[in-house]
């Protein structure tokens, strides 16, 4: 039996779906045209205790798998996909803390976060690039009694929404380390939000850190090995990328063949078209070889097997093409009205563009499977 048809993994896709079709998709439009947080969406994640599912249950989680994961990821995109991002983005924040921080910064941090009481950000990009981590420049110094922070992180997710802020700074030449800012922190600043195509419900901003001191217990494990715990962090977050891609190219398939089965054309139904039907053919098709994919990349990276780190790349780029063809050609099915902000699919097809950039774009995910292939493996 395959992970996906597990019956627990069955009933919680089918509690998550009911949840997202009932308490999201209803607010999803408004919450895009007005760039709102989507604060019902997170009420409901509350209601159903999804905010803690990564986490265990001595920190007040529910211990769900990578699968679980990935499903109630798929699921929410498939309605909303800024709600997913404020869904997933927390669970990714406090990966490194779960996995190597120390039990007080965890039990300090991670039970409030897993309540939905509180949100957490993944402070990564910079300025002057995303992709090229080991080029950022900015830095924690050692002062008395704990860290001095300077530097400003760019397309920061829930920005000034979130409480803590897990930061990857240069400690040293070749070193880094993965600090926990709190938004309280004298020197913490938020900056303009960004006006952007797709997944507006979901704030961008940069976060700015002047000469912000931390107590020393705020950094996560070893100081000196932030580079490595962030590496680890990304092959478990790509499938939740990829699950969000995965859930984007669902709703819009859905939502061509409801829309193909209703409006009728020349007296009949456009479903009833050869060429409407190759199409549909073509979508379904996309999107089940992306969650094949997808699915078997998280039983490797779930296994602690050595090629998780090139199939979690490839299933982040077979979902987010998928996800960016599949919203193209649902647009195009809809016609005229595919444009227009009345239907879905115009929103999911901005929504998707960012699946191909974020969290490594997809040439450097080729980058990561050809340096696989090539390493004769």
């Amino acid at each position: 039996m395959s992970l996906e048809d597990d019956d627990a993994n069955t009933a919680f896709r089918a509690s998550v779906r009911r949840m997202a079709e009932t308490r999201i998709a209803p607010h999803a439009a408004r919450v895009d045209d007005a760039a709102e947080f989507p604060v019902d969406s997170l009420k409901a994640f509350q209601a159903l205790e999804l905010c803690g599912l990564p986490f265990p249950a001595e920190l007040s989680g529910s211990g769900g798998d990578l699968m679980a994961q990935v499903i109630a990821v798929e699921e929410v995109a498939r309605v909303c996909a800024s709600s997913a991002i404020i869904l997933l983005i927390p669970w990714a924040s406090l990966a490194p803390l779960v996995k190597h921080g120390s039990e007080s910064l965890k039990k300090a941090i991670v039970p409030d976060v897993a309540s939905g009481r509180s949100l957490a950000s993944f402070c990564l990009t910079e300025p002057g690039g995303g992709s090229d981590l080991p080029g950022l420049k900015t830095r924690a110094e050692r002062v008395a009694g704990g860290w001095l922070l300077n530097g400003q992180k760019r397309f920061i997710s829930n920005a000034g929404y979130s409480d803590w802020y897990a930061v990857l700074a240069r400690t040293g030449e070749k070193a880094f380390g993965v600090f926990l800012v709190h938004k309280s922190d004298h020197g913490f600043s938020i900056g303009h939000y960004e006006r952007k195509m797709g997944t507006r419900g979901s704030p961008t901003a940069d976060v700015h850190l002047d000469d912000l001191v931390i107590p020393e217990d705020r950094v996560i494990g070893d100081p000196s090995q932030g580079y490595a715990y962030m590496m680890d962090t990304l092959t478990y977050t790509r499938p939740l990328v990829g699950a969000h891609a995965l859930g984007i190219a669902q709703g819009a398939l859905d939502e061509a063949v409801r829309y193909t089965a209703e409006r009728t054309q020349f007296q009949s139904k456009l479903n009833k078209f050869q060429l409407v039907r190759a199409m549909i053919a073509d979508m379904a098709t996309k999107i089940e070889a992306a969650r094949s994919l997808l699915y078997r990349s998280v039983a490797i990276a779930e296994s602690n097997d050595d090629r998780a780190r090139a199939f979690v790349a490839m299933a982040k780029i077979t979902c987010s093409n998928a996800a960016m063809e599949v919203t193209t050609d649902a647009v195009q099915l809809h016609g005229g009205y595919g444009y227009m902000k009345d239907y879905p699919v115009e929103r999911m097809m901005r929504d998707a563009k960012v699946t191909q950039i974020w969290e490594g774009t997809n040439q450097i995910q080729q980058m990561l499977v050809a340096k696989y292939i090539y390493g004769g493996r």
